[in-house]
């Protein structure tokens, strides 16, 4: 196990033992300490300048510009657009007014009827089968 391993894994195991045991001043004192322990720590700081040049850095840069060009662009716009639209066509246009028949249809049709009856003939035989294995 590396030393950094190690010192993560320690710091985590105070954590823990903070979260596991008394309440109070103590155990806030404690927690305190892990937290400053893992900020002050090399991985902290290793993590940290990781982070800052990840964050500063040309591709930190260039993402952040990847995505305020996509936020901005056309496409989105337009996407955005087209869902609205869709969204208001479902709730309040024929196309929900359909769906609704539809359904309503499909629940007063035959072949709807005849499944629902087969399905309840089969978990009654699955009940009836099982009534008889357990009397057996």
């Amino acid at each position: 196990m590396s030393e950094m391993e190690r010192q993560v894994r320690g710091f985590w195991a105070r954590i823990m033992e903070f979260l596991r045991g008394p309440r109070g001043a103590d155990a806030t004192r404690r927690a305190k300490s892990a937290l400053d322990d893992v900020r002050t720590s090399d991985v902290g700081r290793k993590a940290e300048s990781a982070l800052k040049d990840l964050r500063d850095g040309d591709a930190g840069r260039k993402a952040k510009a990847a995505f305020q060009d996509l936020r901005g662009s056309d496409a989105v716009g337009k996407a955005k657009d087209a869902t609205r639209d869709v969204i208001r066509d479902l709730r309040d246009g024929d196309a929900r007014n359909k769906a609704k028949e539809a359904i309503r249809d499909l629940k007063d049709s035959d072949t709807v009827g005849k499944a629902r009856d087969a399905a309840k003939d089969v978990f009654r035989d699955l009940k009836d089968s099982a009534g008889r294995r357990d009397k057996a």
